[in-house]
């Protein structure tokens, strides 16, 4: 009977550590958010310099400097969204 109880006892004490799903720390979701800033980034900045090139007859380079501004100021918002 003592051996049924403690055995009851520590299945009941390690099944709960057992069946949870492992789950994100909250940092690592906020790098996560912020790696997904910084790739959205990237790629509106391609799109806005393939469109300011082809639309607004800019130079290469303001339009590169364009794009420089707009990955600037999403990395600037990754890094309010991570800290």
């Amino acid at each position: 009977m003592k051996k049924l109880i403690i055995s009851l006892v520590t299945a009941a004490l390690l099944l709960p550590a057992l069946t949870l799903p492992a789950q994100a720390t909250y940092r690592s979701d906020k790098r996560q958010d912020a790696r997904d800033i910084r790739q959205d980034t990237r790629t509106q900045g391609r799109e806005d310099k393939r469109e300011c090139y082809e639309h607004d007859n800019k130079s290469n380079a303001s339009c590169r400097h364009d794009k420089r501004e707009n990955r600037r100021d999403g990395r600037q918002n990754a890094r309010d969204e991570k800290w």
